[in-house]
């Protein structure tokens, strides 16, 4: 009876597929080929589509996309760590294809001279990110591009991100451009370290169902800060605004710089807003800039939190 059951098992063992992912960390899942190094996998898919799964593991490298459709996934969600190492001093992933999908991966430990460094670096084409960590680093996920970009994220965590102190510049846990939109849904931001949490350059946006938590953060500014004005939806949000704050006068800013994008309509409802304990002062829930009218209905504003501001 045993021996039926030992031939099984060198069946399995002699799978290609299955002899390749336990050889090889990185596994294009379209052709079941491994590679040594996340950068190999990449430049296998070139201009094509396909998925790159990640085995678990803390690595130490990096990768430039420079084309195609690739989703990077983490086999097991959360236990793969790329810890440092960027390319072209950017970022750990360097995104330039038609688009890119990472899932169940964490970014930890990135910093360049330039103060820049993230996570993720996009640089073109749409991105999705969904069950993602950012950590220990000075940015979390940078970029964009000048075109109708459509960037998502999702259930991801960002703590420990952002710096006045390091460039000319400050660095923030999400800091975006693009002349599409940016939609960031059931994510975490806490414990910043300079600059805001989340800075969109960006004419329409969607916030909803985040937790901002403010109470260990140091040198921070706005929860949010849509600089040049923008549109869309902000709600259902939870945000406790800490102590220890370099700008403490607004969790959600619109067109403190310049007022590229309307801002009529910008809804902003069903969100909670409420101060650390021992902080006294008294910061706007909104304050706009835009000079449009915001659609601003019912949030709940603990004690000292002012519903509204504008210059």
């Amino acid at each position: 009876m045993r021996r039926p059951a030992l031939a099984l098992a060198a069946v399995v063992l002699a799978s290609p597929l299955a002899a390749q992912q336990a050889g090889a960390p990185f596994t294009v899942q379209e052709t079941g080929q491994g590679y040594a190094t996340l950068d190999e996998a990449v430049g296998s898919i070139r201009m094509d589509r396909g998925t790159i799964l990640i085995q678990p593991g803390t690595y130490r490298e990096c990768t430039v996309q420079a084309g195609g459709d690739i989703t990077f996934k983490a086999v097991q969600p959360g236990s793969v760590t790329f810890d440092g190492s960027p390319c072209e001093g950017k970022a750990i992933f360097v995104l330039r294809g038609r688009s890119s999908t990472v899932d169940g991966v964490i970014f930890r430990g990135v910093r360049v001279p330039d103060g820049n460094g993230a996570g993720i670096r996009t640089e073109m084409g749409n991105l999705t990110v969904t069950n993602s960590m950012f950590l220990d680093s000075q940015e979390g996920i940078l970029g964009g591009e000048p075109t109708n970009q459509q960037i998502v994220i999702d259930k991801s965590t960002f703590s420990r991100l952002g710096t006045c102190d390091e460039a000319p510049d400050c660095a923030h846990a999400i800091y975006l451009a693009n002349k599409g939109s940016v939609t960031i849904t059931r994510s975490r931001f806490e414990k910043g370290t300079g600059g805001h949490y989340v800075k969109l350059r960006v004419p329409n946006v969607r916030i909803v169902d985040n937790s901002f938590d403010d109470t260990g953060g140091s040198k921070t500014n706005y929860m949010i800060d849509l600089p040049e004005g923008g549109t869309g939806r902000i709600a259902d949000n939870s945000f406790v605004q800490g102590r220890n704050k370099e700008n403490w006068t607004g969790f959600i800013v619109v067109a403190a710089e310049n007022r590229t994008y309307r801002s009529t309509g910008l809804q902003v409802e069903g969100n909670d807003a409420r101060l650390a304990p021992g902080e006294t002062r008294s910061p706007a829930f909104v304050a706009s800039y835009s000079r449009d009218a915001l659609a601003i209905g019912e949030n709940r504003l603990g004690a000292g939190v002012r519903k509204f501001e504008t210059r």
